[in-house]
């Protein structure tokens, strides 16, 4: 369907917009599109009567769709004015113009425009009430966006403090972890030692520079004692904590440092800040550690941990300074329980003692020598079980008894008998181990008895050495009744006899037999003029390569019985004149 009307007056003007409006009602074309195709057909329509002259109006409706058009006529070249609306069904009669002067037909056309109109208002307005709530929807849904975002911030900021709460609190247990490691490996290094100038010495080295820039260590000793003027030059603060007994801290600035007082600044050093700590031990401070810190000062922490190491430092320099005491003490009583070796024409001897590296160094090893009325010579060594004074004081009875039983006579195995009875009864947890040899004047004999003890060795004017491996006694002092035999074996000049005690050839990981077998060839490679001339270095260059292996865990006796080499020197005789 395709219509066409001239419009030159106001009058054409409505008659085509109301046919309009019925061609798209009959076509079904829906209110809101009809609405909106009259209302911009009706603007068009006015501007072209503000123009003025002809102009031409066709209506189109086909294949779904209504299509409006509007041209100047004659046309001049200007562009048609087109407008379409869906029609979605075809109407069902032709519409004819029926309003050319009907004043009812423009009433009830002006009527349906308003039906329209109003049709379109109502649905407006139930869009702006859709607009509205889906405004207030928005605004809603915005705030809770807002609200969203500020939790999230919030949680956000949360996590970074977390996170800043965990690696501080990470950071504070790796500090606190190294200053435990420190503090355990530092006192394990101060308590390996029992000298007090090495747990001194070593106090700076553990503590520079990590911990302090300086360390001074302030021992007092007779002349400088705690309460006293000090004989150098000291801070105040480190006087104070001498005569106190507590921790002090002298800087311009109070320290804060947990359990240390505070002081004003030190007239010897106002520009550093000191901590003055006392060394403590059981009765009173021994001395005084003052330190200067690395950087300007000290964190709280590392103060609380240098008290407590200069604490432990204390404990070690006490034990230490007992140990030394006490080690004097065991020195001196050891030797002056060692014998001097008599003089003999034709017999030289030479004796080494070593106590052990560590432990009090004394213990129940001995040798002895002395002669019996009929001039024999009777050399002697032996070892009672254990360390320590009790050890040493039961090996002086049993020295003592043998040189008092040696009065009467008797051969070796004769004497170790009435030894073992006289320790069985005196001590009857105690136990020796003992070998004596007999030198007799004018016998080329050596006569010799052992009681649970390493065997003697022998080397000949040849270099040939053997071991005295005969049987011997038990233990001295076991629950035993026994009769020690005697071993004789000739000895001829430029002999040398070897009696030693178990720490010289006995190691935990061989045995006792390398050991032995060590010594025998140390001394078989001895040269027969060293023997003569010099037994005493003889002696030490037997036990150079003996105790070279390892550390000493026993004391060491060894002594050496040398027959001079000349021809028909025997013991206790003078030798002949070689002029």
């Amino acid at each position: 369907m395709k219509r066409t009307w001239p419009i030159s007056t106001v009058a054409d003007a409505a008659r085509a917009r109301i046919t309009v409006a019925r061609v798209a009602a009959a076509h079904g074309v829906p209110p809101l599109e009809r609405t909106r195709l009259s209302a911009a057909l009706g603007v068009r329509l006015r501007q072209c009567l503000t123009k003025g002259g002809g102009w031409r109006f066709t209506v189109t409706a086909a294949r779904g769709s209504l299509r409006v058009e509007v041209c100047a006529s004659p046309a001049d070249g200007e562009t048609p004015w087109v407008v379409t609306a869906p029609c979605p069904e075809p109407a069902p009669a032709p519409v004819g113009d029926a309003v050319a002067g009907d004043p009812t037909a423009l009433a009830e056309a002006l009527l349906g425009a308003d039906e329209d109109t109003a049709l379109v208002l109502e649905r407006l307005a139930e869009q702006e009430e859709l607009v509205a709530f889906h405004r207030e929807e928005l605004h809603q849904t915005n705030q809770g966006v807002l609200a969203l975002h500020a939790e999230l911030d919030a949680a956000g900021r949360a996590q970074r403090e977390a996170f800043a709460a965990e690696r501080e609190a990470r950071r504070e247990a790796e500090d606190a972890r190294r200053r435990l490691t420190f503090l355990a490996d530092a006192s394990a290094a101060l308590t390996a030692s029992l000298n007090h100038e090495e747990i001194v010495r070593r106090l700076p080295e553990l503590l520079v520079p990590e911990y302090a820039r300086t360390v001074d260590v302030w021992l007092f000793d007779a002349e400088d004692e705690r309460g006293r003027a000090p004989s150098v030059p000291r801070p105040a603060a480190a006087v104070i904590a001498a005569r106190t007994g507590r921790p002090q801290y002298a800087a311009a600035d109070p320290g804060g440092l947990p359990g240390v007082q505070d002081q004003p600044p030190s007239a010897l050093h106002p520009g550093r800040p000191l901590l003055c700590v006392p060394l403590p031990t059981r009765r009173a401070p021994l001395g005084v550690l003052t330190l200067t810190p690395p950087g300007e000062r000290w964190d709280p922490d590392e103060a609380v941990m240098l008290v407590e190491l200069t604490r432990r430092a204390g404990g070690a320099l006490d034990n230490a300074r007992r140990f030394e005491h006490n080690r004097d003490i065991a020195e001196t009583l050891q030797r002056a329980l060692l014998t001097d070796l008599p003089d003999t024409s034709g017999l030289r001897l030479a004796a080494r003692y070593l106590p052990a590296t560590y432990g009090l160094n004394i213990g129940g090893d001995w040798y002895d020598a002395f002669r019996q009325p009929d001039g024999s010579l009777i050399t002697v060594i032996g070892d009672v079980t254990g360390h320590g004074l009790h050890a040493a004081v039961m090996m002086s009875q049993l020295r003592t008894a043998l040189r008092a039983y040696a009065v009467d006579g008797g051969s070796p195995g004769e004497l170790l008998t009435r030894l073992h009875m006289f320790l069985h009864h005196l001590q009857p947890d105690l136990y020796a181990t003992a070998v004596i040899a007999r030198f007799k004047p004018g016998e080329p004999v050596l006569t010799w008895a052992a009681a649970g003890h390493p065997p003697p060795v022998l080397r000949g004017p040849d270099g040939t050495v053997r071991t005295l491996d005969a049987k011997p006694g038990a233990m001295l002092g076991i629950p035993l009744h026994q009769e020690i035999a005697d071993h004789t074996v000739p000895l001829e000049p430029g002999s040398t006899l070897a009696l030693y005690t178990d720490g010289l050839v006995e190691r935990r990981a061989q045995g006792i037999d390398p050991g032995i077998d060590r010594l025998a060839a140390a001394l078989g490679a001895l040269r027969p003029e060293e023997l003569d001339e010099d037994l005493d270095g003889s002696a030490e260059r037997i036990l150079e390569p003996m105790l070279s292996d390892s550390e000493r865990d026993d004391d060491v006796c060894l002594l050496l019985c040398h027959i001079d080499s000349r021809v028909g020197h025997r013991p206790g005789t003078r030798p002949r004149d070689r002029s």
